[in-house]
């Protein structure tokens, strides 16, 4: 054998002996299929990176907290808003498609006096009789409707006050309450000079009746609210809101319609809307007591926001005797009576009264077995003077007489008689007349 190939065959033969060693590839030489999945099965893959070791971890998770906790403070109270004046909202979204819409439960001190009160105001049509036109009969027609509060339930009956002019001449009074059931009413009594009136009903469809509140205790700008039924059933339960614009207004009232002034009522002034169909509803305050009596605004085309309200405190002596009794009972005197500023200058001559005396009140007729008569007043008496108080007209002695005075009460009055100035004393009694 030549050098070359011993040289060639030693070579093979360490390689077979040494495991490390790559074997010689000949030029296109393919690894077989077995050892290339070997190697693939044995292949180590390299370690995963350690993860990075977190440093003091307790406190920016609770810093982290604090802050979530404000952001979604502050966008809850961003979408709720605020709760002012004791506002309480609740809602529900409805999505519908491209925009959503939201019902929103909105609760008020406001919303919360009148959900309590309106089922104790009702309306009260007055019904007298008339020819209906479809069937030419007599039957009783609305001739107009007001609205009433409910004040008492007692012995099965139901108490509701409301105006005098809205129950006046009827035959037949219908009440409607807040959930529109009908119930017929009956007349208790009428007062023309409070214009106040007491209408009792069946009490079993009665869930509530409306606390009467203190009307000398209301402040100018106080926040009252009105309830009724302006312009008719239609508008039942009507609420408008105003403030207390002014209290003890005295308002010239002319009952007979004669043109001349009979009484000076005196009422509360609110600016909270009071419409025809209003008269007899409620005036409350803001805890839901009954502080007044809607009776009427003032109309004039200047003038706006001037309604007028009966206060609770003067009307409340005037209910209970109509309740109890049917009627008012006032202190008369017993005779009929005349303004002296009435009386043309050529007849004031008869009287024959000082040059200062420019207002009283003349007698013109004394009656029989009353206190006037047994007292000694006499015909042509001109009154200036009542417990020492001025007498300028009918209706400051009026107001004297049923305001100041009771029946039984005594009283002082100075007249003139022949020019010259008597003191009267006389004892109250009940009556018709003055």
């Amino acid at each position: 054998m030549d050098d070359y190939n011993r040289d060639r065959e030693e070579e093979q033969s360490r390689s077979s002996l040494d495991p490390l060693s790559e074997p010689q590839q000949e030029k296109n030489y393919e690894t077989p299929q077995s050892e290339t999945m070997y190697r693939a099965q044995n292949t180590t893959p390299p370690p995963p990176p350690e993860p990075p070791k977190r440093r003091g971890g307790f406190l920016p998770a609770l810093f982290g907290a604090i802050i979530g906790g404000l952001l979604v403070w502050l966008l809850m109270f961003t979408v709720g808003g605020s709760d002012d004046n004791d506002n309480k909202t609740k809602g529900t979204v409805k999505d519908s498609g491209s925009s959503k819409q939201v019902s929103v439960d909105i609760d008020s001190d406001l919303t919360g006096v009148v959900e309590k009160s309106t089922d104790a105001v009702v309306g009260i049509t007055n019904l007298q009789r008339g020819q209906d036109f479809w069937t030419q009969s007599d039957t009783p027609q609305a001739i107009g409707t007001g609205s009433g509060v409910l004040y008492k339930k007692a012995n099965g009956k139901a108490y509701i006050v409301t105006n005098h002019h809205v129950v006046e001449d009827a035959e037949v009074l219908e009440v409607t309450l807040d959930d529109g059931t009908k119930m017929a009413g009956k007349l208790i009594g009428s007062d023309v000079w409070t214009d106040l009136a007491v209408v009792e009903i069946d009490d079993k469809d009665i869930t509530s009746t409306m606390e009467f509140g203190d009307s000398d205790a209301l402040k100018r700008g106080e926040t009252v609210i009105a309830i009724g039924n302006p312009l008719g059933l239609g508008f039942s339960g009507s609420v408008t809101v105003g403030v207390v614009s002014g209290k003890d207004r005295s308002i010239p009232i002319d009952i007979n319609s004669d043109g001349a002034v009979d009484w000076q009522a005196d009422v509360l002034q609110t600016d909270a809307a009071i419409n025809p169909g209003n008269s007899g509803g409620a005036l409350i305050n803001m805890a839901g007591q009954l502080i007044g009596i809607n009776s009427m605004k003032i109309t004039e085309e200047t003038v706006e926001g001037i309604g007028l309200a009966i206060p609770i405190n003067l009307a409340l002596p005037v209910i209970e005797q109509l309740e109890q009794t049917g009627e008012v009972n006032r202190p008369t005197m017993g005779v009929s009576l005349l303004d002296l500023r009435n009386i043309p200058v050529q007849q004031q001559s008869v009287l024959k009264l000082p040059k200062d005396v420019k207002n009283g009140v003349v007698v013109t007729e004394v009656f029989r077995n009353t206190p006037a008569q047994t007292a000694g007043v006499q015909k042509y008496d001109t009154i200036v003077e009542m417990d020492g108080e001025p007498i300028e007209d009918m209706v400051t002695l009026r107001k004297h007489l049923y305001n100041e005075k009771k029946v039984g009460d005594s009283m002082t009055m100075k007249v003139y008689r022949d020019g010259k100035p008597v003191t009267i004393e006389m004892v109250l009694k009940d009556g018709n007349s003055f």
